[in-house]
């Protein structure tokens, strides 16, 4: 029946074998025919598998067919090919019209005249079928749905596959599909629906897609889906549409990994937190995009009123929130006095949680100053994540271009430039808007990781290179290439992701 069959309309329940006498010599020879078919099928489903194999793809080469609906993203569904012939038979006289039934299975308010032999392809109808189980002498088995992802569409395609029904799985129902497929225990179904996933993943799928994998035990799915979102947190439009999504925990993970695309600096972050945390105050939030942040904004400032000044975080309502804001790397916020000053004004973060941070910026500005210190000399990169400053730009075009990070390193003089397929870096002193007196040190040192990604229009990272974690040593107006991109397949836009973490040696001097 081809895809017809495989998105038909519900049947109503006048559609199932009666189960009752009187049918006609005809009709009750022609049932036994196919439940002869139907036991002969069971006891040989290698054959029928075999058979499948030799028509066409077999049922773990589905194809693909990509549809669009009306104000969303393209709809991409897996569609399971079944053999010829004898399983159409199968399918429409003994799973559709339910002919030689020797059991009814009732869930969720639907009604199907089922056949043992076919369902104990199932593990989990095989179990109840065979030991001390009430339900191996029943006729009539009522099911209960521990999973509410579970809906009548996902059961009946399911339950249809053991009939080499065809499963059409598009991505708004590979959720519920996959939640059955897991209670039958139908691992083809399973892999199917992780395919479906791995190809559809985008912001309107991603989270769904993640805690169904953490749930259905997918973990190469949840493993893509978080590395697509610490790809596009910071730098996805549609960035309501996933904040209102993220829950705290996750987030926490995500705000805590130092393989967060962050844009472009850790400023950033918090200001993306801030939007976060609103959303999740107030899911009814409407507005645009722009109206997001100063909206959030308003609503700390009426919190702070009404609060008598207590920061938020110490409130009864922002106490949820605080495992996620504290991975914020705060000694990379406050060194720079414009940001200093919001978060100051916001009254979010607790000043315990500041006043250290203050303490330990201060003495490192001291001894960078005083001890003439060049930066790292011996650098375990198991200490580098959780601790450097996470920064990044965006290249919209091949053009030829270079940048600073506003309070990088109290000032260190460092630019960024890209030219000709290759970032290089270097020391320039001709602009001294953001720096200080460490800056005109002879010679500087560095730990840094640099990563290039290019991600296409759904958010997939179509191309990544980075370096592993080293210590650069820069002399005054000297350069050095990081990473050479030629002969790479890079496609416009990119993203230059950086990790730094500049640490001054106490009791040593420049040499």
């Amino acid at each position: 029946m081809g895809i017809i069959s495989s998105r038909m309309p519900w049947r109503r329940r006048g559609r199932h074998a009666p189960d009752q006498p009187g049918a006609g010599g005809e009709e009750v020879a022609e049932v036994a025919e196919v439940a002869e078919v139907a036991g002969a099928a069971a006891a040989a489903g290698d054959e029928v598998e075999e058979e499948s194999e030799e028509a066409g793809p077999s049922t773990s080469q589905g194809g693909f067919k990509r549809k669009t609906d009306s104000g969303g993203p393209p709809t991409v569904g897996r569609l399971r090919k079944r053999a010829r012939g004898i399983s159409g038979s199968v399918y429409e006289k003994l799973f559709l019209m339910g002919e030689g039934s020797d059991v009814q299975i009732r869930a969720l308010g639907e009604v199907w005249n089922l056949h043992k032999a076919y369902l104990c392809q199932s593990g989990y109808f095989a179990s109840m079928f065979s030991g001390a189980w009430r339900e191996a002498t029943m006729n009539t088995i009522d099911l209960q749905m521990p999973d509410e992802n579970i809906d009548r569409k996902a059961l009946h395609e399911a339950l249809g596959s053991l009939y080499q029904s065809p499963v059409y799985i598009p991505p708004r129902h590979v959720v519920p599909i996959l939640a059955t497929a897991s209670m039958l225990q139908l691992d083809e179904l399973i892999r199917q629906c992780g395919e479906v996933m791995k190809e559809t993943v985008t912001v309107y799928t991603v989270c769904s897609y993640y805690y169904s994998a953490e749930s259905y035990g997918l973990p190469n799915i949840r493993t893509l889906c978080f590395q697509w979102l610490l790809d596009n947190l910071m730098t996805h439009r549609s960035d309501e549409v996933l904040l209102r999504q993220l829950s705290p925990d996750v987030m926490k993970e995500l705000i805590a990994s130092s393989e967060l695309l962050v844009m472009e600096v850790e400023m950033d972050v918090y200001a993306m937190l801030k939007k976060w945390m609103y959303l999740q105050l107030q899911p009814g939030w409407s507005g645009s995009r722009r109206a997001l942040l100063p909206d959030a904004n308003l609503w700390l400032a009426r919190s702070k009123r009404e609060s008598g000044g207590t920061p938020f975080l110490e409130t009864q309502e922002g106490r949820v929130f605080v495992p996620v804001f504290q991975n914020l790397r705060l000694a990379y916020i406050i060194c720079d006095l414009q940001s200093a000053r919001i978060i100051d004004q916001d009254a979010l973060i607790p000043a315990a949680w500041l006043t250290p941070v203050y303490k330990d910026q201060w003495l490192a500005l001291v001894q960078a100053e005083q001890s003439k210190g060049v930066g790292p000399t011996d650098v375990h990169v198991r200490n580098l994540p959780g601790n450097s400053m996470r920064c990044g730009h965006h290249l919209p075009k091949e053009v030829r271009c270079s940048w600073r990070w506003v309070g990088f390193n109290f000032g260190w003089d460092l630019v960024v430039c890209y030219a000709n397929r290759r970032i290089i870096f270097k020391r320039s002193a001709k602009n001294k808007s953001h720096g200080l007196g460490v800056s005109l040190l002879w010679q500087r040192k560095v730990a840094f990781r640099l990563c290039v990604v290019s991600l296409d229009t759904t958010g997939r990272a179509t191309f990544r290179k980075s370096t592993e974690y080293q210590v650069l040593s820069l002399g005054r107006d000297e350069e050095l290439e990081v990473m050479n991109l030629e002969d790479q397949d890079v496609v416009f836009p990119i993203y230059v992701a950086c990790n730094f973490l500049y640490i001054p040696r106490e009791g040593r001097s420049s040499e």
